[in-house]
């Protein structure tokens, strides 16, 4: 179940955040926020708590990212 980024709101929930795109030739904002989600390369994939602050990050860097709710 792929959500997009702009629809995610602070919870309890957890997220599996996978990286999709490159952030070659991006912003250095968005590279840093990929970063600090722990995000590394194309296909990595970590899981992190709904909170306001992933929320944030994730909704700086929607077009890079794909979230889904953790099983």
């Amino acid at each position: 179940m792929s959500e997009l980024a702009k629809n995610l709101i602070p919870s309890d929930a957890q997220l599996e955040i996978t990286q999709i795109k490159s952030a070659i030739g991006g912003k250095q904002n968005q590279r840093d926020t990929l970063r600090s989600l722990g995000l590394k390369r194309i296909g990595h994939t970590v899981v992190r708590t709904a909170d306001a602050v992933t929320v944030g990050m994730l909704n700086t860097v929607p077009h890079l990212v794909k979230v889904e709710e953790a099983k």
